[in-house]
């Protein structure tokens, strides 16, 4: 039996609009801003900076537009999947997608990972060794995947505060960090020099891998399109709060890698934790060490919140494809009290622990196994951005673009979306590439094995369930 149009309209017309415009602005500073980022760029040394700088310009800002504007011209759930398939058609739709769901297989084992070894600077100083602790990093990864999931299917309105919670989480100690960093350094001295030169782009095999993740940090803000019919006024509050959390994040990006080198030296910041430990620094050296326990405690929370935000939004997207029949009809199923895409939740959570637990297996180190899940997510969600980048290119031939009164269009005409486009295409293009490089310390072969292999295999069983839902719909 197939689902006619007027029945996936009656489906979604089930989903209630609960997210107002600070909703989503929160949603946007937990699904996109992470302090594991700041800690990797302050892994890397000063050159990061103007790494940062460099995505802003030639990938943020065009991504920001581009989204601003599929977003309002189409503001279905879906987001990425529909703007795809409307451009290209249903296969492609599928694949765009498809990866764009699964990789947060790969993305919540890293995330989690990164956010349980954060969490053990709650107890202060001591926590540095806890946050090496492999058991104690699978415990509360685990813990946090299951409040988030348990939050997320009882509904967006008793959901949406823990995402609330993650953006006020993850920006305020953020903040504490960079006033730290900038007391420290203006009493005390900066725990590195920052010259014009030591901040330039350092291009040699060590760092090319870290390209890839300063784009991907850059991510996320198209994710609460894939929620747009639960949004109030979506045309109007979507490019708002991408516009306002966009210019936070970008800010806190570069402040926060300024501040964490200041307090630490690169060679001694952990790419997970690095933030907390820079804190504890920092907090312990001016004698308010307690601030480094607040701030655990602040971003535990924020930690849970961007969880919480991209299981809210991702599980849209198999949900919408759900009922357009290219996965199965029960990824369309909303639950009969709480109204959620409660299927989907729960098969992406479940995939998510697997994927957790075999990252971790004959790993020469806890940091291996988060480098290689980190990579395939990159992977994996990238695809779904070449898709995108190219489809408002093609879609803005279409003569509805301009008779839209409720577009908000990328500046400069026909020129300027294919300058944003073309950008963001690139970008993204060389960011796959250098997803590949195995990073130094790690078994090059094993690396490459378990990441192609991981990312082709999940791209592959996508394609079996879309011919067999092709097959099902043919035979109706």
């Amino acid at each position: 039996m197939t689902i006619s149009a007027g029945d996936a309209v009656a489906t979604k017309s089930q989903l209630r609009k609960t997210m107002g415009f600070w909703d989503v602005l929160l949603f946007n500073i937990a699904t996109v801003l992470g302090p594991r980022w700041i800690a990797a760029a302050g892994h890397n040394g000063t050159s990061s900076i103007s790494l940062w700088v460099l995505a802003a310009v030639f990938f943020f800002v065009p991504g920001a537009f581009v989204i601003n504007e599929l977003s309002s011209r189409f503001p279905e759930e879906g987001g990425l999947y529909a703007w795809s398939r409307e451009a290209f058609g249903p296969f492609h739709g599928f694949v765009a997608g498809w990866t764009y769901w699964i990789y947060t297989v790969f993305y919540f084992p890293g995330l989690l990972l990164a956010s349980a070894s954060m969490s053990a600077y709650i107890i202060g100083g001591n926590g540095v060794t806890l946050a090496g602790n492999r058991t104690y990093l699978l415990v509360v990864s685990l813990a946090l995947l299951l409040v988030a999931v348990v939050l997320n299917i009882i509904g967006l309105n008793i959901g949406k505060w823990l995402q609330n919670a993650g953006g006020v989480g993850t920006y305020v100690p953020l903040c504490i960090l960079v006033v730290l960093g900038a007391v420290i350094a203006l009493t005390r001295g900066s725990a590195t020099q920052f010259t014009v030169h030591n901040m330039m782009p350092a291009w040699n095999w060590d760092t090319v891998n870290f390209w890839s993740q300063i784009a991907f940090a850059f991510t996320g803000l198209e994710l609460v399109s894939a929620m747009s019919e639960e949004v109030r006024d979506p045309r109007r509050t979507l490019p708002r709060a991408v516009f306002g959390a966009g210019a936070l994040i970008a800010l806190m990006y570069i402040a926060g890698t300024f501040a964490i080198l200041a307090l630490v030296p690169a060679g001694n910041i952990d790419p997970q934790s690095g933030v907390f430990h820079a804190i504890t620094v920092g907090s312990t050296a001016l004698k308010i060490g307690v601030l480094g326990v607040i701030a655990a405690l602040l971003v535990t929370a924020g930690n849970a919140g961007g969880v919480g935000s991209t299981v809210a939004g991702i599980a849209r997207v198999p949900f919408a494809v759900g009922i357009d029949r290219y996965l199965p009809a029960a990824f369309g199923k909303i639950h009969p009290k709480w109204k959620t895409p409660w299927i989907s939740i729960l098969v992406q959570a479940g995939l998510s622990g697997a994927i957790l637990l075999l990252s971790q297996v004959h790993t020469r180190s806890a940091i291996v196994g988060y480098q290689i899940v980190v990579d395939a997510a990159i992977i994996l969600y990238f695809i779904p951005f070449l898709y995108m980048f190219a489809a408002v290119i093609v879609l803005a031939a279409r003569k509805d673009r301009r008779e839209n009164e409720h577009a908000v269009l990328v500046p400069g005409g026909k020129a300027g979306v294919w300058i944003c486009g073309a950008l963001g295409f690139v970008v993204v293009l060389v960011g796959i590439g250098l997803s590949f490089v195995p990073p130094g310390g790690s078994d090059a072969m094993d690396f490459e094995i378990k990441l192609v292999g991981g990312t082709v295999g999940a791209i592959l069983i996508g394609l079996v369930l879309y011919w067999r839902g092709v097959r099902s719909k043919a035979a109706v």
